[in-house]
């Protein structure tokens, strides 16, 4: 398999590898960027050399994800880890695999076979000349290991899921406060009273109840005193960032997308921009490739453990896509056995709790043997024995199709909007909100995921897992929000409430009530209406668009202020502003200090006294706060 450079990266020597697997010639050229252009004669291998591609550049990367998905820390890294492991091991996907395969659609399982394949092809070449691994590997003194098909899909745990720590929280609020309080926490659209509703006692769900979740999905860190920790140490290391943090890495996280349709831009040609805000990272998180064989040719970003691309074009569409924070999990507690607390009340009478034995390897250390615990209806979360309570958690990871991403491998080949729309009947985790765009000119809007059907709660609090609260079955695929070709002459997102007005009736099944801030969608829909005709031009400037309408709301109160002292000289620096956040703006540097440090704790400070309370609300809803 010859792998050339291309004009554009001069200097860099070809090389030939004969690889066990691959089934006939192919050819990777790396341009200026480091992307890499994999050319392939079949499906099979072009999937086969995007996994040793990708093994390639990224081994140390997606090696570490594989271990910390299926609970394999301790292993290389020793006994600071088995708490990770033990909590990570309850997220995996343990269902049918054949359903779990045939979720995805015709051919899934053969891609996935054919990515590992060329993982291991990589993995195999350095066990042969060592001096090809990441230097990471002798760093900590561990070895990369052999994957199986499996391990692409079982792993749930990096898919953004909605909203079972929200649940926790609120029941937490509402038990120190009232439903008006925790709106400044995270406001519900469509509007719920929470007051309505028959809350758990506070007592039955605490905070200790989503450490095991917050472990489980937590990124792997390396302190030397972890790296140290003895066996006797390791249940110190079972807890990571305090709650308020967690939550505001996932609120701070958006993305943006849009499609224009030609009969608004200069060329006549559908315009796609899409943006995921994701947190940047070394290395990052997704993974730029072309794939080229019979029948394909794609290009655009996905994620490096995962084959394919989910954000991108091929010749005749262009897809993108944004969080679309449909509500994927629930809390449910229970009631236990006073005879037996490993029994729960569901019924007409108990159920058991079920156990599973797992052995673990620690390095340095005997194989631990820990019990995984779960009800009807997923994980347990937290138990106690003296309140005879059990707090569980039912995610859509448990349902078969719900592996990060994977179902955009349905629409690489789509080329028209409606095929891609098709397609989306394979997509279930995460929520996401698709725009497309194809060469004939039409753009569509699609939201796709697992939707819980949940017939007489809307899932925003934690429930009685007695039976009385149960899913009833998914919404249909093609039955979620989406537009095609609409009047406006675009479509766009930004993880906002948009769900139209057919699914706000009253009566109507509940789809999600937590969302992102609306600034950026309204900013973006602003702009987009604005333009006569869009350009290239106009979607990068608007990928860059620094204007802030939640300053321009906040600075336009300050205009009736006195301006005396240290601040006048605030307000006079403010005064006149365009409200843009750029780097070298003043103005920018001092209303972001004002609304961070001042403003936005003053607030929370006014409605909630009590700093314990006042944690709990943080980082705010922003457009509640506002």
């Amino acid at each position: 398999m010859p792998e050339t450079p291309s004009d554009t990266n001069p200097g860099t020597a070809p090389e030939t590898f004969v690889l066990h697997g691959l089934e006939g010639p192919a050819e990777i050229r790396v341009d200026r960027w480091g992307i890499a252009h994999i050319e392939a004669g079949s499906l099979h291998d072009v999937f086969f050399l995007q996994g040793w591609n990708a093994a390639r550049d990224r081994l140390w990367q997606i090696d570490l994800w594989r271990k910390r998905g299926l609970g394999l820390l301790a292993a290389d890294f020793g006994p600071g880890y088995l708490a990770q492991d033990h909590a990570a091991r309850h997220f995996l996907y343990r269902g049918d695999m054949d359903a779990e395969w045939a979720a995805y659609g015709d051919g899934t399982r053969d891609i996935c076979a054919a990515f590992v394949a060329g993982i291991n092809a990589w993995i195999a070449l350095t066990r042969v000349e060592p001096d090809r691994l990441p230097p990471e590997f002798a760093l900590l003194g561990t070895r990369p290991a052999s994957w199986e098909p499996e391990d692409v899909v079982r792993i749930r745990s990096h898919a953004l899921v909605h909203n079972a720590l929200s649940e926790i929280l609120r029941a937490q609020v509402l038990g120190r406060a009232d439903a008006e309080t925790d709106r400044l926490r995270a406001d519900l659209e469509p509007p719920v009273d929470p007051g309505s509703l028959t809350g758990p006692d506070p007592r039955d769900v605490p905070l200790a109840a989503c450490e095991l979740y917050k472990l489980g999905t937590a990124p792997v860190s390396f302190e030397p005193a972890r790296l140290q920790a003895t066996l006797d140490e390791a249940p110190s290391w079972s807890r990571v960032t305090a709650q308020a943090e967690v939550v505001r890495r996932l609120a701070d996280e958006g993305s943006n997308n849009w499609a224009v349709h030609g009969e608004r831009t200069e060329t006549g040609r559908p315009i796609l921009a899409s943006d995921p805000h994701r947190t940047q990272a070394v290395p990052s998180l997704r993974y730029l490739v072309h794939l080229r064989a019979p029948g394909l040719d794609v290009i655009g970003a996905g994620e490096p453990a995962v084959p394919g691309v989910s954000i991108g074009h091929n010749q005749d569409l262009a897809f993108g896509l944004t969080i679309f924070r449909a509500d994927q999990e629930d809390v449910y507690v229970y009631e236990t056995d006073p005879a037996d607390p490993d029994r729960y009340r569901y019924g007409g009478g108990w159920e058991s709790v079920v156990r599973v034995d797992e052995r673990f390897a620690v390095k340095g250390c005997p194989d631990q043997h820990l019990a995984l615990s779960f009800t009807r209806h997923g994980p347990i979360l937290h138990q106690d024995h003296r309140r005879r309570r059990l707090v569980a958690i039912r995610s859509v990871w448990a349902e078969p199709g719900s592996a990060a991403y994977l179902g955009s491998l349905s629409y690489l080949r789509a080329d028209t909007v409606d095929a891609f729309a098709r397609s989306l009947s394979h997509w279930g985790s995460p929520a996401v909100n698709h725009v497309a765009a194809d060469t004939k000119g039409d753009i569509g809007w699609f939201t796709a995921g697992l939707v819980p059907l949940r017939a007489n709660w809307p899932g925003i609090l934690p429930v009685p897992g007695d039976g009385r609260y149960e899913w009833q079955g998914f919404r249909d695929a093609a039955a979620l929000p989406r537009a095609k070709n609409p009047a406006g002459g675009f479509v766009a997102s930004a993880n906002e409430m948009n769900l139209p007005k057919s699914f706000l009736a009253k009566g109507a099944p509940s789809i999600g009530h937590e969302w992102a801030d609306g600034s950026r969608a309204r900013r973006i829909r602003q702009t987009l209406s604005e333009q006569t005709r869009h350009g290239l031009a106009d979607s990068a400037a608007l990928q860059t668009d620094v204007l802030s309408l939640i300053a321009k709301r906040l600075c336009a109160c300050l205009e009736n202020l006195p301006a005396t002292g240290d601040t006048g000289a605030a307000l006079r620096l403010l005064s006149g502003w365009n409200s843009c956040l750029t780097a070298q703006s003043a103005p920018a540097a001092l209303f972001e200090l004002w609304w961070m440090t001042h403003l936005r704790p003053g607030i929370l400070g006014r409605f909630a006294p009590d700093p314990d309370l006042r944690r709990l609300l943080l980082p705010g809803d922003l457009d509640r706060l506002v």
